[in-house]
C-alpha cells in the first residue's frame, strides 16, 4: 500500500509542476486545469481529447455524459476507474468544446508524456480520433477501431495501442453504443497477451 501512495504522491507532483508551468492559452479561459486521474499503477490509460463543461467544474476527467458510458463500458469487461488511468491530450477545456487547436495539444504534450512515462502502462486506448492522431495523425479511426495497434515509438513507455470511437459518439449515434461495446470487450484478450 505505501508503494501505491508514494506512486500517487509522485503523480500529483508531476500534476502540480505542469499545472504551474504548462503555457497552454486555453488556461485563460478554462476554470480549472484537469490532470488525468486513477491508479498510478494502471495497466491500461485512456486518453480522451479535452475536458468538457462537467470536467472543467470539477477537475476530473470523463465525468460528464461521456464519461458516465465510459464507466458502462469499463463493467462490462470487469474494471473499475480505480483500476485504470484516464486522461486527455490538452488538460484544460477549449471554449465551447471545441476542438483543440494543434499549439494547445502542443502545450500540454509534455505533461501527458510524463503522466504516461511515470506510468509505465502495457497499453494506450485512445478515445477517439484527436487523442489517435496525437500518436497516429495518418491512421483514420474509422479503418482501426476496435484493432490492436503495435508501434515503436522512440522512448515511449509502450508499444500498444488500441483505438476506439469517442465515448460522446455514441450519446448522439444509437449503432456507435453497440459498436463501442463490442470494440471495448476487446480489450482484456489483448491485455491478457501483454502480460
Amino acid at each position: 500500500m505505501a508503494k501505491v501512495d508514494s506512486a500517487s504522491q509522485t503523480l500529483q507532483k508531476i500534476h502540480a509542476k505542469w499545472m504551474a508551468k504548462c503555457t497552454c492559452k486555453l488556461r485563460k479561459t478554462a476554470t480549472r486545469a484537469v490532470p488525468g486521474s486513477g491508479s498510478s499503477a494502471a495497466d491500461i490509460v485512456f486518453i480522451g481529447e479535452a475536458p468538457g463543461k462537467k470536467e472543467d467544474l470539477t477537475g476530473l476527467p470523463f465525468v460528464g455524459a461521456a464519461g458516465k458510458f465510459l464507466d458502462e463500458m469499463l463493467a462490462t469487461v470487469k474494471l473499475d476507474r480505480k483500476d485504470v488511468y484516464i486522461t486527455s491530450i490538452v488538460k484544460y477545456r477549449p471554449p465551447n468544446n471545441r476542438d483543440p487547436f494543434p499549439e494547445e495539444i502542443r502545450s500540454c504534450a509534455g505533461w501527458l508524456r510524463d503522466e504516461l512515462t511515470f506510468i509505465q502502462p502495457k497499453l494506450i486506448v485512445f478515445l477517439g480520433r484527436h487523442a489517435m492522431h496525437q500518436f497516429f495523425p495518418d491512421l483514420k479511426i474509422s479503418e482501426v477501431h476496435g484493432t490492436h495497434i503495435e508501434q515503436k515509438i522512440p522512448n515511449f513507455p509502450t508499444e500498444h495501442f488500441f483505438a476506439l470511437y469517442h465515448p460522446a459518439a455514441a450519446l448522439y449515434n444509437g449503432s456507435m453504443r453497440e459498436l463501442l461495446f463490442s470494440d471495448f470487450k476487446k480489450i482484456p484478450s489483448i491485455l491478457r497477451k501483454l502480460k
